[in-house]
């Protein structure tokens, strides 16, 4: 009875902690305030300064932790290493200069509060370590993460990660017992130990890891295949531990040697459905770790830090940003978005205290002002959001949409622009192509596209792009919602241009005639209107009567349009297609499927495998 109360007792946990996310981060994204904050309130409302339903936050958050693994496990499956090479540069340079001038800023910030210099360098320190879980989420939800601002922001963070290391040896050097020469010899065997993970983890990954999935996806058992991606990440992220390095450093790693492999979609869905429930736990256990009775007892110091450590981190991520030659939107928005501490401030934090370096009570505050500024974020990131100038996209390798001039203006250049375009192109017709994706723009100079980098929905960027003087507007974008904010920008801005738009389904076909495009087709509509008349071709069928019968449907369906335009309902020409049971359709024409003649094959006409 014990036992089945203990399980039962556990079992309502999991209940509320699934209940509680459930039920707030759905409605903090309805008000725009993003899913973070919601897991915040989520946490800090069941934990154990809230309905007190989980007493102890640091056994969840221990856990919760393997999503941020996963997370970086994830982002190291999209980085090749010839990617991650190209990166050094703001790796090392952008990431050595941004946090040397945030610890040594943030140090005097932290000492002007009376706190002494151990104590204030160690505060400050933990707080120059931005928060990935956070920060790669917010960028997750902005689709920036593929974009050179966002990849600067990643190596920024990666490096952010190596730097644990170095900062936990060097809270191991300030205690009061670091002069023993077994101390020092400790901390090289440390040393020594962690480069011979590093080595050890490249070695399996570059001569194990493809062969290892190359033979479980001979045995076709997809569970396995599952189990054998997780064994992957947690081992790495296990033996990175073990040797005193970063959990998520040894992840991501793992990915970067996967990344290259044929098995890497395979892999990261497997993944991706464990790495959003155990990032959103994480989030939630942060809440929960927020001691609000440290906050009430100590809050004119931990609401004075939180502030001025805030700003002062972003004021100096935007200089370094500027210097390096970041323009104003883009320094302004790094700053923003990483002006927090994070996840391994608490790693450093507890060391401290083990240490001796700092005490419990210093520990507890600086903790309150990690969580506080994390819980903060989202607000500031909205804030900015809302009221300051938006981004303008600088690409690296990538020219943006200024200046350009053309016949045919093609927004989009997916795989139903890439088609479109080749009628174009084919007679030679002067056509001007943007995108906002760039790994597609990468991914087409390589087949020898030439493709401008632009958002579509933005007016300044359809000037740039030679839209004024366009003869024809091509929107070819993946999104119903942002051909629509295209329509409505060039119908009102650009009429002497013809505007051509691919449509969703049937329903944003109606939009866009009512919107007054010059032409509209669905997306699939005429590939499977070929399909069907090659089956019935395969069938048997005449091909004069396949064909008449596929312009019958064009037909049927051109008068469908008309009629549901008339009537403002999509069903009101239902009863016009074939196969509906709304009165008003003619019986078709029945038709026999022939059957398939028999013959007799010679011996050497018989295929080898028969």
């Amino acid at each position: 009875m014990a036992v089945e109360a203990a399980a039962s007792s556990e079992l309502v946990k999991v209940v509320a902690l699934l209940g509680a996310a459930v039920v707030m981060v759905p409605l903090f994204r309805r008000f725009g305030l993003g899913s973070v904050l919601g897991y915040f309130t989520a946490g800090l409302a069941i934990g154990p300064f809230g309905l007190g339903w989980f007493s102890d936050p640091q056994a969840i958050l221990h856990t919760a932790e393997l999503g941020v693994v996963m997370f970086l496990f994830v982002i190291g499956l999209e980085m090749r290493p010839s990617h991650l090479w190209s990166l050094r540069k703001e790796i090392f340079g952008l990431g050595t200069a941004q946090i040397v001038t945030c610890a040594i800023v943030l140090t005097l910030v932290a000492k002007l509060f009376g706190l002494p210099w151990q104590v204030a360098f160690i505060g400050a320190t933990g707080f120059v370590l931005t928060s990935t879980a956070v920060v790669m989420q917010l960028l997750a939800e902005r689709g920036d993460i593929a974009l050179p601002p966002g990849q600067k922001i990643v190596s920024i963070l990666l490096f952010e990660d190596l730097l644990i290391v170095p900062l936990l040896a060097l809270v191991a050097f300030m205690g009061p017992s670091a002069g023993s020469a077994g101390g020092e010899g400790s901390r090289w065997l440390s040393v020594a130990i962690g480069a011979g993970a590093v080595v050890g983890l490249v070695l399996v990954g570059r001569f194990l890891l493809n062969p290892l999935f190359r033979i479980l996806a001979a045995a076709k058992a997809r569970e396995v295949m599952t189990a054998a991606a997780l064994l992957v990440v947690l081992g790495a992220a296990l033996l990175m531990q073990l040797s005193g390095l970063s959990m998520a450093m040894g992840a991501f790693l793992a990915g970067v040697l996967l990344s290259e492999s044929t098995f890497r979609h395979q892999i990261e869905a497997d993944i991706e459905p464990f790495r959003g429930i155990l990032l959103g736990l994480f989030f939630l256990s942060v809440g929960m770790a927020l001691d609000l009775g440290v906050v009430a007892r100590n809050w004119p110091l931990i609401v004075g830090l939180v502030l001025a450590l805030m700003v002062a981190k972003a004021l100096c991520i935007y200089a370094v940003a500027r210097v390096m030659g970041s323009n104003h939107a883009q320094a302004l928005d790094r700053g923003v978005v990483m002006a927090q501490g994070g996840e391994f401030a608490f790693v450093l934090f507890a060391a401290a205290a083990s240490a001796g370096v700092i005490d419990v009570d210093i520990n507890a505050n600086f903790t309150a002002v990690v969580v506080l500024s994390m819980a903060l974020t989202p607000l500031v990131v909205l804030a900015h959001k809302r009221f300051a100038a938006p981004a303008v996209v600088s690409m690296e390798g990538v020219e943006t949409a200024e200046g350009l001039s053309g016949s045919v203006l093609l927004i989009g250049f997916g795989r139903f622009g890439q088609v479109a375009s080749q009628s174009l192109l084919a007679r030679d017709v002067d056509v001007t192509i943007i995108d906002n994706d760039v790994e597609m723009i990468h991914s087409a100079e390589r087949f020898g596209f030439k493709i401008y980098y632009g958002d579509g929905t933005r007016l300044d960027v359809l000037h740039a792009s030679g839209a004024a003087s366009a003869r024809a507007i091509a929107v070819c974008v993946n999104d119903a919602a942002e051909a629509d904010r295209i329509v409505e920008l060039v119908s009102h801005e650009f009429p002497q241009a013809k505007l051509l738009v691919r449509s969703f389904d049937r329903e944003h076909s109606l939009r866009l005639i009512h919107a007054g495009v010059d032409f509209q087709i669905r997306e699939t509509f005429e590939s499977a209107v070929m399909f069907g008349q090659a089956a019935l071709m395969e069938l048997g069928a005449d091909e004069d009567d396949a064909r008449d019968i596929a312009e019958q449907i064009r037909e049927r369906d051109a008068e469908r349009l008309q009629l549901e335009m008339a009537g403002g309902d999509l069903r009101a020409g239902a009863h016009m297609a074939f196969g509906s049971s709304l009165p008003g359709v003619p019986t078709p024409t029945p038709f026999t499927v022939p059957k398939r003649q028999s013959r007799t094959l010679n011996a050497d006409q018989v295929p080898p495998d028969a």
